[in-house]
């Protein structure tokens, strides 16, 4: 049975060390949302002018969903 031998040069990553890796990816995904959250409530309560608050919040949603991406992209290395 071929079916289950690797390519020559193929390497695969223990199913143990991809959970871990995964991990991994999760919490700094989440370590980015608090940080956004904290810099955008931050820019938000030094802002000048309604403009500059709402460019706070959005700059802060755009990390977070940086974040998210990066993570998921991450997860999907890992898995495939």
């Amino acid at each position: 049975m071929e079916g289950g031998r690797r390519k020559e040069g193929e390497t695969t990553t223990p199913a143990p060390a991809r959970g871990a890796a995964s991990l991994g990816a999760s919490v700094q995904e989440w370590l980015q949302h608090v940080k956004a959250s904290a810099v955008g409530a931050w820019r938000k309560a030094t802002a000048r002018s309604e403009q500059e608050a709402a460019e706070a919040d959005m700059r802060a949603a755009k990390a977070q969903v940086e974040a998210t991406d990066e993570a998921e992209a991450k997860k999907k290395r890992l898995a495939g």
